[in-house]
């Protein structure tokens, strides 16, 4: 009984990268496949004893994640019936960033904020009245004093600074 578990054990691991590969090219994703691999898996050893008698088959294996990945198709293609694609795009279901992503995005985030208290005042000022409080270029100028064309001035000088300080990190 133990053995036979090994064995299906065994079976599973000399054959995974071929299933792995096998879902990948139904599914078209890497995380997917794998999340079906493992729940194939889990299908595949027998929950009791007494199911563990006999060995099966590596075919076997592959019929699981075959259908397993067949089961994630119909449910997508269900899921863009009945939403729709000429629905808006707030309805549609949207991709997550990797932790990676979001972890550098925060980070990014954190650094422009760093810069923007670098800035002069009455450039951080425009800056931030322009594109946080959506003020226009005239309400700027009467509240820093300064004509309209100094206020663009202002928040363009201060957004190329940025650019240019954000650029330099990238590098």
């Amino acid at each position: 009984m133990k053995d036979n578990l090994d064995m299906r054990m065994a079976l599973y691991l000399a054959k995974r990268p071929m299933l792995l590969d096998y879902a990948y090219r139904m599914l078209g994703s890497r995380e997917v496949a794998e999340e079906v691999v493992q729940e194939a898996f889990i299908r595949f050893v027998p929950p009791s004893p007494a199911e563990s008698e006999k060995l099966p088959s590596a075919s076997y294996l592959f019929r699981i994640v075959h259908n397993l990945a067949l089961d994630i198709i119909r449910r997508e293609k269900i899921e863009c019936t009945q939403i729709g694609d000429d629905a808006p795009f707030w309805t549609r279901p949207q991709d997550e960033p990797s932790p990676e992503e979001a972890l550098l995005h925060c980070e990014k985030v954190r650094r422009t904020i760093e810069m923007m208290a670098q800035l002069p005042e009455d450039q951080r000022t425009a800056l931030q009245m322009h594109r946080f409080g959506n003020y226009t270029l005239e309400q700027i100028g009467v509240h820093l004093d300064v004509s309209v064309s100094t206020a663009h001035r202002l928040v363009r000088s201060a957004l190329a600074s940025l650019a240019m300080q954000l650029d330099s990190e990238d590098l």
